[in-house]
């Protein structure tokens, strides 16, 4: 559970997170790695569960708007080509990334804030915590994939298992998990989980206007409206995301690049071909 925070305590805090907050209570949070598009590997992964929960803590921020940097919005894995092939995961280091994955999912659900995602391009790592945010922009050239779990030989437990059946539908999910699908902005804005496409150079413009029109309503009506549309999202991680995670613990050592008795990368970990390589 969030403690109380204050802006000045973590704005600071995190190197892969831009973070800028308004006299109002509008909280730009973007992805960024040296300035330049975000680099997903350990660091971002814990950091990422720590900062929800600060700003889970802060009563002062209304309104959040969680962007990415550049041609990106989380589409780089912090390790690419030539690993070893027979890495065998650590009891001690599983459950340590299994304890942040929980608590990154449930934290970012104990936000308050009314939180606008700003799709600014690709996003084939953890997609879910865009489209948990209540309102979904993408730029015209996103899209969303899962690459960081089935086509890895990993099973999916961390939070996106939840969170693209209720935005996408049972069926979708299943076969963009099984077959690698790369779901276009178009067809996201089709299916109900984006809403609004925009030019790349439009979408920052559109996310700043809609938080200000948001800013008109109360704190405490913003509060209270967040908390009713993300009820199912915790529901679903209290029945599932224990088990899923479990789950895809146990197979930690067939992760590719990782291990599971396979060679050794020979191509980038996002390349869209990775998952027909068996």
């Amino acid at each position: 559970m969030a403690r109380l925070t204050t802006f000045e305590e973590y704005r600071d805090r995190y190197p892969d997170f831009a973070l800028e907050k308004t006299d109002d209570g509008v909280l730009l949070m973007r992805m960024h790695r040296d300035g330049g598009p975000a680099v997903w590997d350990e660091r971002t992964h814990h950091d990422i569960a720590n900062l929800f929960n600060d700003v889970a803590g802060d009563r002062d921020v209304r309104i959040v708007i969680y962007t990415g940097t550049g041609d990106t919005f989380n589409a780089a894995w912090g390790h690419e080509t030539g690993r070893r092939a027979f890495f065998k995961a650590t009891a001690e280091w599983a459950e340590e990334m299994g304890w942040y994955g929980r608590i990154r999912h449930l934290n970012m659900l104990e936000i308050d804030a009314i939180m606008i995602a700003a799709v600014n391009g690709p996003s084939n790592i953890h997609s879910e915590l865009a489209l948990m945010c209540d309102v979904v922009l993408a730029s015209e050239d996103a899209y969303f994939q899962d690459m960081a779990h089935f086509p890895r030989n990993l099973s999916p437990g961390d939070g996106i298992q939840n969170i693209w059946p209720l935005v996408m539908g049972r069926n979708r999910w299943r076969y963009a998990q099984l077959m690698g699908q790369r779901i276009t902005a178009q067809m996201a804005l089709e299916w109900g989980a984006v809403n609004e496409v925009l030019p790349k150079a439009a979408l920052m413009d559109r996310a700043w206007e809609i938080a200000r029109h948001l800013l008109r309503y109360s704190p405490i009506v913003l509060r209270h409206t967040r908390r009713t549309f993300v009820q199912e999202f915790k529901k679903a991680a209290v029945n599932d995301l224990g088990y899923a995670q479990t789950l895809e613990l146990l197979g930690m050592t067939q992760f590719t690049p990782y291990g599971g008795n396979m060679d050794a990368l020979d191509r980038a970990w996002n390349d869209p071909d990775l998952w027909k390589k068996r």
